[in-house]
């Protein structure tokens, strides 16, 4: 008996020639053999810092946001700006020289917020600033009067479900983090409805605040009444509670014009640099090109989409072209739960296996630190030696877990997930504000977001072997023979 040796690597070869294989456990080098290969980088990734940092590219990024924010605005998904940004992000990345520059049509929400005000009545006149919720109802057209109740969270307002009845509900739940906090704006509505609620009003989801609403999009539930809904400012919030907590009786008009329309087309903004060996694989990079309807979208996510395009041009001007492609995708209506993305997910999935890393930048480009990382344990150590060139700017971090809602279809599925980390210390100070403009952007520390994010997806895309991944395995299967019988072996590719 034997193990056919050879009618295995006949099947194997034609399927994989010219190609690198992800091995989880049988990777072909050595850990020090990738190590050397990293450190063999060592004078590229200089060259990338000394470009984008000091050299020619500086301020670059920052200077190409500017000129876009400043032309285009806020972009919200379904509106004209939004596809005055797609249109003028196609003809740039044209003009850059960029390869393979495509648009990939989707459908996205369309909802509109349209005339939106709240005045307190009682105890005295006093208006109060609002934004109202992505997905939110109108008001009926003369509006909504009715009595507050304050409470501080779900618990307190489901204590008080009799007095709520036919009430306004405003929370004033404080800020602990922004992913523990946000659910009092996501399904603040649906609560409010369930106790019979006639609208609700939530206190921004921001670490701090100068009188200015934040908004976001929120989910209401099928068997649970829609009831209109807004943000308002910190500070009108407080002052409600601190009201209600002396016995103050509380009256608020409420009037919103909010109106959903059937999707709209849009567009992901794709751009490339083709792969030299490996042209089929891909390491992406992207961020999103949808805003909200305030401010400039210049932090949320201007600075990622921006720096994520500068990666792919620091690259060309370099005359690099790594081994794999290196493409670039700009997300549409992302704010909405990823929508675009979860389209691109879903025509593109099939070809999952070819995905080396899945990158985003959307949580600022403010003063780097490293980057947050989902994979496994042998691709969490090569990324860690990926960071050791950035030693120079002191940015070497590796946290877990990468953030990013338009990455988190494929990190779902096994394939590793990078995302910038940076200093967020006033991220939320601004987070889907009219406070979000190039005021809040710093030249300085978009150079340094962009060579982390050029080093990074360079040196992935041209190593010689793909990252470690969870998304497949290669699953041989020898099946032994007698002598003399007309035995074989198997290959068992499996995707998880």
């Amino acid at each position: 008996m034997k193990y056919v040796f050879l009618i295995f690597f006949m099947n194997l070869l034609p399927q994989y020639a010219g190609k690198s294989l992800r091995r989880d456990d049988s990777y072909l080098k050595t850990f020090e053999d990738i190590k050397n290969e990293i450190a063999g980088y060592t004078d590229i990734a200089k060259a990338i810092i000394d470009l984008a940092v000091h050299g020619k590219a500086q301020n670059r990024s920052y200077e190409r946001l500017a000129v876009f924010a400043d032309t285009i605005g806020p972009r919200l998904s379904g509106s004209k700006n939004l596809d005055a940004a797609i249109k003028y992000m196609f003809s740039a990345l044209q003009e850059d020289g960029l390869e393979n520059v495509h648009l990939e049509p989707v459908k996205v929400p369309h909802w509109e917020r349209g005339e939106e005000f709240a005045m307190m009545l009682e105890p005295r006149n006093h208006s109060i600033a609002i934004l109202g919720l992505g997905s939110s109802v109108a008001t009926p057209p003369e509006g909504i009067t009715a009595e507050v109740i304050v409470v501080a969270s779900f618990d307190e307002l489901h204590k008080r479900a009799q007095e709520a009845k036919g009430k306004i509900v405003v929370y004033n739940e404080p800020f602990t983090s922004y992913g523990e906090t946000v659910q009092y704006r996501s399904q603040g509505a649906v609560e409010a409805a369930k106790v019979g609620a006639v609208a609700s009003l939530i206190r921004s989801i921001a670490s701090f605040s100068i009188h200015s609403p934040h908004t976001g999009w929120q989910n209401y539930q099928s068997d649970v009444p829609w009831i209109p809904t807004a943000c308002i400012s910190v500070e009108d919030a407080e002052m409600m509670s601190r009201m209600s907590f002396r016995g103050t009786k509380i009256v608020v008009h409420l009037k919103m014009g909010a109106k959903t329309y059937p999707d709209s087309p849009s567009f992901n903004t794709v751009a490339e640099i083709v792969g030299s060996k490996y042209p089929e694989q891909i390491v992406l990079v992207s961020g999103h090109l949808d805003s909200w309807d305030v401010g400039q979208g210049a932090m949320d996510d201007g600075g990622g989409a921006f720096i994520s395009w500068e990666a792919l041009s620091l690259i060309k001007d370099l005359g690099l072209r790594p081994k794999r492609t290196l493409r670039l995708v700009l997300w549409t209506a992302e704010e909405q739960g990823g929508v675009g993305a979860e389209q691109y997910y879903q025509l593109h999935k099939e070809n999952i296996n070819n995905f080396d890393i899945v990158m985003e930048s959307d949580e600022g480009t403010f003063k780097p630190s490293g980057l947050g990382f989902t994979g496994n344990a042998k691709a969490r150590d090569i990324m860690k030696e990926i960071m050791t060139l950035l030693q120079p700017i002191n940015v070497t971090d590796v946290y877990d877990d990468a953030d990013g809602t338009d990455i988190n279809y494929w990190m779902r599925d096994g394939v590793p997930g990078a995302s910038l980390h940076d200093d967020l210390s006033k991220y939320f100070w601004f987070h889907h504000s009219q406070g979000d403009t190039m005021t809040v952007q710093d030249p300085n520390q978009m150079n340094l977001c962009a060579a982390v994010w050029t080093v990074v997806s360079y040196v992935i895309a041209d190593m010689e072997e793909m990252l470690p991944s969870l998304c497949n395995y290669v699953k041989i299967r020898f099946m032994e023979t007698k002598e003399g019988n007309s035995g074989g072996g198997t290959t068992e590719i499996r995707t998880m």
